[in-house]
């Protein structure tokens, strides 16, 4: 419990943060993977989604268009839902600032899993209800590493992790001159290296994890990943829990 307390808790280090990312690109990769067996889409790819968007204003598709603008909708909520959270929590002097999105997301993944099938209902956005409730889910997950890292790390797309880990596999291999200055010599940082490794790995396992899980499991593939995020968020709640009875019973007693 102590452990997992750090993962969510306020106070941060590198180590826990790399950890912690690994955790929910695994845990993003299995959905977007599974995501995308269930409604054809991947849910966490705003790109893709923004391209389709504009690419069918020109084609005057209106259902694609409504589908695109919903997934942009739902992800840009679930981001701002987290920071309204986080914010809230800080303003309250909260330790699980970080715990309640993930607590949130816990509860809509144990929905989706019990209730999957009958969440292919289709919205005013021409898609079914699924790819909102998967595109919010990635909003809440991706806007919380994002807040916890200061923006290092992200953990729902791979477009930047692959791209900044091109860019220091690039400063690997950089021959330098040997009369070159020491200082002016090109040099990989081998952290963000191993983290940026780690990431990619992490949400190719889950994907892959996804895709085999909801092919031979069903919706209910998505239970451990909800009992994942709930063991991640619990630890913080209980503390901020247990405080909050011993400051009422340290209270003193009302006299009416």
């Amino acid at each position: 419990m102590r452990r997992l307390r750090h993962l969510t808790g306020q106070h941060r280090t590198a180590s826990i943060n790399r950890l912690l990312g690994a955790l929910l690109a695994f845990n993003a990769g299995a959905i977007n993977a599974g995501g995308f067996l269930v409604v054809g889409m991947y849910t966490s790819h705003m790109t893709g989604f923004a391209s389709l968007l504009a690419d069918n204003l020109v084609l005057g598709n209106a259902a694609l268009v409504l589908g695109a603008a919903g997934a942009l909708l739902a992800f840009t909520l679930g981001a701002a839902t987290t920071a309204v959270l986080v914010n809230w929590a800080r303003q309250h002097h909260l330790r699980s600032e970080y715990a309640l999105p993930l607590l949130l997301e816990a509860g809509l993944l144990l929905l989706f899993g019990l209730l999957g099938a009958t969440l292919n209902r289709q919205t005013p956005f021409a898609v079914p209800l699924t790819v909102l409730v998967l595109a919010y889910t990635m909003g809440l997950q991706n806007a919380v590493v994002t807040k916890i890292s200061a923006s290092q790390i992200r953990t729902t797309h791979m477009t930047g992790v692959i791209t900044d880990l091109g860019i220091e596999l690039g400063k690997l291999f950089y021959w330098n001159r040997t009369e070159s200055p020491v200082e002016s010599r090109v040099r990989a940082n081998h952290i963000k290296l191993r983290l940026y490794s780690l990431l990619l790995a992490s949400f190719v396992a889950g994907g892959v994890v996804g895709a085999a899980g909801f092919k031979y499991l069903g919706f209910i593939w998505v239970l451990p990943q909800a009992a994942l995020l709930l063991m991640l968020s619990l630890a913080p709640l209980l503390a901020d829990v247990r405080r909050s009875w011993r400051r009422r019973a340290a209270a003193p007693a009302s006299l009416f």
